[in-house]
């Protein structure tokens, strides 16, 4: 794939994986947009990278979604390359009376369901340009559940799921569609956790999991798995059992503070 002269599209792309991969293809030679819903983050991205061109969306609303359509096909249409990085990751005991219907469920409207309608809404744009790629970003835990953070790990495997089956069906097209799966990484998701609970747990350095990305990308590699996230797609399958077992060590303090 040709990693210069793109327009590209990057959801939560203000903060962690999706900041790195905006500079880091700016840097050779893209045209990069980054949305998030934070404008005060966008203001400043602004000003302080003003070749980069953020918008305030939120793929967790699918009117923004339209919008969002609309302005960016209008201003850049020769946008060929859409990034769905945006993401949410909590601590989530089920046991909580205090957690409501809407709220157990705000996980799946960002980091699921928002890159299913991204891609539907921007299908049609995609398949207009010569050449062209979706980029869904999923995670290590898309093979393994992590059982503290419960709904994180379903929307994962549910994102690398629909990835294969948007493969499939788009192997008619000129669109090429890559999964990235970083592993854990050092960036503003893991600020939902103690440090008891990711205890032990090796942080990759988000500069060194982009030119990781950029490079698979650069060849044509489908499924971009740095770091551990290789080991943990293996041992998935040798292993389930122990995957499970090693990543439920933080489990025990957060059940004994559970609410009645």
């Amino acid at each position: 794939m040709k990693m210069s002269g793109n327009v590209i599209l990057i959801t939560g792309g203000t903060s962690g994986i999706g900041f790195e991969l905006a500079t880091q293809l700016m840097a050779l030679g893209n045209t990069v947009i980054v949305t998030g819903r934070d404008q005060a983050r966008l203001d400043r991205i602004a000003q302080e990278h003003p070749a980069l061109h953020p918008i305030r969306s939120d793929v967790g609303e699918p009117g923004a979604i339209t919008e969002l359509h609309d302005r960016v096909v209008d201003e850049f249409p020769a946008l060929n390359i859409l990034i769905n990085n945006a993401g949410v990751m909590r601590k989530i005991n089920l046991h909580d009376r205090g957690i409501d219907l809407d709220d157990i469920s705000r996980e799946i409207e960002t980091n699921l369901t928002g890159p299913i309608r991204m891609v539907k809404q921007f299908l049609p744009h995609l398949k207009a340009q010569s050449a062209a790629a979706i980029v869904n970003v999923s995670s290590g835990l898309a093979f393994t559940p992590f059982p503290i953070s419960p709904i994180y790990g379903a929307t994962k495997a549910g994102l690398h799921s629909f990835t294969q089956s948007l493969r499939v069906q788009l192997r008619n097209t000129h669109i090429k569609v890559f999964e990235l799966a970083p592993p854990s990484t050092q960036t503003p998701l893991q600020n939902a956790f103690e440090a008891a609970d990711i205890k032990g747990v090796p942080m990759m350095d988000p500069k060194k999991l982009v030119r990781q990305a950029i490079r698979g990308l650069r060849k044509d590699q489908l499924e971009i798995l740095p770091g551990l996230s290789k080991v943990m797609k293996l041992m998935s399958r040798v292993a389930p059992n122990l995957m499970v077992k090693a990543a439920s060590g933080s489990i025990d303090a957060m059940l004994a503070r559970t609410t009645s």
